[in-house]
């Protein structure tokens, strides 16, 4: 059976369990180290998300600048399509989110 939450009495041991969800110090350890990994990719995520939202944005300003359209739906529906494709319904949403996050809601 898993245990949703860990209370901690002041026991270091505990304390990492409260923070790793296990008593077990190896287990703990390694959970430690993908976490560290996680955040690694997280503040990388986070990073791309702003640099891409940027340059959708400059694009955007520079198309309608020049007299064109503030949308481009065919370039919408292949960024929809091509994270649809790798990454299934999540894509969809996330590709969603990442046009949004560019373009400003519709």
């Amino acid at each position: 059976m898993m245990t949703d939450v860990v209370e901690s009495s002041g026991d270091p041991t505990d304390a990492a369990a409260a923070r790793t969800g296990t008593g077990d110090s190896a287990a703990a350890e390694r959970i430690g180290e993908i976490r560290r990994r996680i955040d690694e990719i997280d503040r990388t995520l986070i990073a791309l998300w702003q640099e891409r939202a940027a340059l959708s944005q400059e694009v955007g300003v520079t198309r309608m600048a020049s007299g064109g359209t503030r949308l481009v739906l065919s370039r919408e529906r292949e960024i929809l399509e091509r994270f649809r494709a790798e990454l299934g319904a999540d894509g969809t949403q996330l590709a969603l989110l990442l046009l949004r996050a560019g373009r400003g809601p519709l």
